[in-house]
């Protein structure tokens, strides 16, 4: 593959209809780090978080009176809901639903029209590494906030800013159940042990932090450090939510609560933290950032996200070496990554659903989409965003995503694309600026002796080359 097609497909998100191949593509990426635009229209239009929260407690609110009404008149909470849509009154959390739908599109909008495609897709690493997942209803609502709020402004800056912002964001907190974890021993935890309703501590965010965020599995950590981290966390919750008061915070977002925190110093990966109070995860936080084996972990995934499946050993050692030497300073890794021969040589990726759907709405010239055709397409195609199923995130593997069932999906959904778009444009035309230098043999003959003008535009939008990356 060319380094204009490489350019194009492997760093960006495919070519855009119309678009000129770059010049220096090595200059054309790097000139995206300093180009990026952490808030086009489309995500500075989403609702915040603080607003969303909001509506997550109005639907928590409205669907518990739904339950102490049904008890009282004895029907079930289905059925009211039932007869509730069927008086066209929307019932609770369709608001939230309602917040995703608007997010997907705004996400998918600005992967379409962006003019830094390299900065874009870096967004998506990032946003399927710290991963939360709309399968929880508490999530439904902020999964696109959490990417528009805590992945994007950070970025193109330090991994342990961007980490920082990422754990403290209420869609996290709520999705690993932070939110509702009370230290023991401490002040609200122990009157509500002596009420005999012990508040449990919860380490579901300290070990993800630690197995997928930072460090990385079988990295040397035990789990008394998973603990240890988990009782530093205490009071990391979300204000606005809880019923007591003390709790609240002065508003819907991230709230430091003093009463749960498990007071005492933490002893975490062989490093003792006796701050007080936020600062002491914090302090655990700023040390995760930079520990070596979270460079080994970050590089890798890098590595096999834009080199192969299979990383190369030496690629992941020189990433490592750049986020060492440099703290955590993501710019610095990045060139790396646009200087590095083995991303622009080698058997090409193979393009997860959202990738393909993106790449193909861009060689067709489509601008935006509504945002329910969207997230339709991209439940259609196996991959709904925001929807990965753990907080592992979405495979990152050819193996995930080329079953027979699934490029059955795709060759469907380029007939219908074609269909729309064929009048407009011919894809022999279009096919050699897809992909620079790199068309097959296989794929024009196909092209040339296609019947009609949507025939061939499908044949082009499921063919070998418009599969990889």
């Amino acid at each position: 593959m060319a380094d204009n097609a490489r350019a194009l497909n492997r760093f960006g998100l495919g070519a855009a209809l119309g678009e000129d191949p770059p010049g220096d593509v090595r200059r054309w990426l790097t000139a995206q780090i300093d180009g990026f635009d952490p808030r086009p229209a489309p995500i500075a239009a989403s609702l915040p978080s603080g607003k969303l929260i909001e509506m997550l407690r109005d639907s928590r609110e409205e669907r518990k009176d739904l339950k102490a009404e049904a008890k009282q008149t004895g029907a079930y909470p289905k059925q009211m809901k039932q007869q509730a849509k069927a008086a066209g009154m929307p019932g609770p959390y369709a608001d939230l639903r309602d917040a995703y739908i608007a997010a997907v599109g705004a996400r998918t909008n600005v992967a379409l029209a962006t003019a830094t495609p390299f900065a874009e897709r870096l967004v998506h690493f990032w946003s399927n590494h710290f991963a939360v997942s709309v399968d929880k209803i508490v999530t439904v609502g902020l999964a696109g906030a959490f990417e528009f709020e805590a992945i994007r402004p950070h970025v193109m800056g330090k991994f342990a800013d961007l980490l920082g912002a990422v754990e403290r964001h209420p869609a996290m907190l709520l999705y690993l159940d932070q939110a509702q974890s009370v230290g023991p021993n401490s002040p609200l935890g122990a009157r509500a042990a002596q009420r005999g309703k012990e508040r449990g501590l919860n380490e579901n965010l300290a070990r993800e932090i630690m197995e997928l965020h930072t460090l990385g599995v079988r990295s040397g950590y035990s789990q008394a450090d998973v603990t240890e981290f988990a009782r530093a966390l205490t009071g990391w919750t979300v204000g606005g939510l809880a019923k007591q008061p003390i709790l609240q915070g002065p508003g819907p977002k991230f709230w430091f609560a003093a009463p749960i925190h498990e007071p005492g110093s933490r002893t975490v990966v062989g490093a003792k933290y006796s701050q007080s109070g936020e600062a002491q995860a914090q302090a655990v936080l700023n040390d995760l950032a930079v520990h070596p084996a979270t460079a080994k972990h970050i590089a890798t995934k890098l590595a096999r996200h834009f080199a192969a499946d299979d990383p190369p050993p030496a690629l992941v050692a020189r990433l490592e070496q750049a986020f060492l030497q440099s703290q955590g300073d993501l710019p610095t890794v990045y060139r790396v990554l646009i200087d590095a021969p083995e991303v622009w040589s080698g058997t090409p990726k193979f393009r997860t659903p959202w990738e393909w759907t993106v790449a193909a709405l861009r060689a067709t010239g489509v601008k935006s989409i509504p945002a329910k055709s969207a997230t339709g397409a991209f439940q259609q195609l196996g991959q709904p965003i925001w929807k990965p199923g753990s907080p592992a995130g979405y495979d990152d593997i050819a193996a995930s995503w080329a079953g027979p069932d699934a490029l059955y999906r795709r060759v469907e959904m380029a007939q219908r694309i074609a269909e729309r778009s064929a009048a407009t444009i011919d894809a022999r035309k279009l096919a050699p600026a897809l992909f620079p230098d790199s068309l097959s043999p296989a794929t024009a003959t196909a092209l040339t002796r296609a019947e009609s003008g949507p025939q061939a535009l499908a044949l082009l939008l499921a063919s070998p080359e418009m599969m990889r990356r």
